[in-house]
């Protein structure tokens, strides 16, 4: 189409077939304008949170440049909406797992901090003492100990995905990760008795 013209005249398919042969993204953008308030509408479905919707519309639409050159589709809307769906899925997952591995880990935590007199039972003071320096004690941690810890507990990679990303070998990957946890222990234990004495040490 010669510059200047109304790609609003195209159909969907249209669209889609002439980027296909010219790669050129103009023809997403005027997709991107017919559908973006439906996207974001699909996507608040799953998110319930305006900023993750826009995040996912965005990522949705930049799938889009790579995706249309790879399918023949002779009906956009409904292709569109299996992708809103299955992308919006795959996101909702990762999130639940990655706040499942973040408990895991703030649980793991709970359990560092040695009480002498209930072992068993932390106080709800100690907990949110945890808690808040958690994240602290990772930003604390050596490099190579912080991206690992990081990728496995976070964003849920295990340890050859570490090891593809990083390009420690799998040995390396498991000691980095076992050391970061012990010196996590250490780092929440140091902060806890400091807190401890310094309280101690209040009129």
């Amino acid at each position: 189409m010669a510059k200047g013209e109304d790609y609003k005249i195209l159909t969907d398919e249209e669209l889609v077939e002439r980027y296909r042969n010219s790669h050129e993204t103009v023809y997403i953008g005027e997709l991107y304008q017919r559908y973006t308030h439906l996207v974001f509408g699909v996507c608040m479905k799953y998110f319930k949170n305006e900023p993750a919707s826009e995040d996912a519309t965005m990522q949705i639409f930049e799938k889009l440049i790579t995706e249309l050159k790879k399918h023949h589709i002779t009906a956009f809307k409904p292709w569109l909406h299996t992708v809103v769906k299955n992308h919006c899925m795959m996101l909702f997952r990762k999130g639940s797992a990655e706040e499942k591995r973040m408990a895991d880990l703030k649980k793991e935590a709970e359990g560092l901090v040695e009480n002498s007199e209930e072992q068993h039972l932390l106080e709800a003071q100690e907990k949110e003492f945890i808690l808040q320096h958690l994240k602290e004690g990772i930003d604390d941690l050596k490099e190579e100990q912080r991206i690992c810890i990081e990728l496995f507990y976070l964003k849920e990679s295990s340890y050859a995905e570490i090891s593809l990303i990083t390009g420690y070998n799998p040995n390396e990957v498991k000691s980095y990760i076992q050391n970061g946890k012990r010196n996590l222990k250490n780092y929440i234990t140091a902060k806890n008795e400091r807190a401890q004495k310094g309280q101690g040490d209040t009129f």
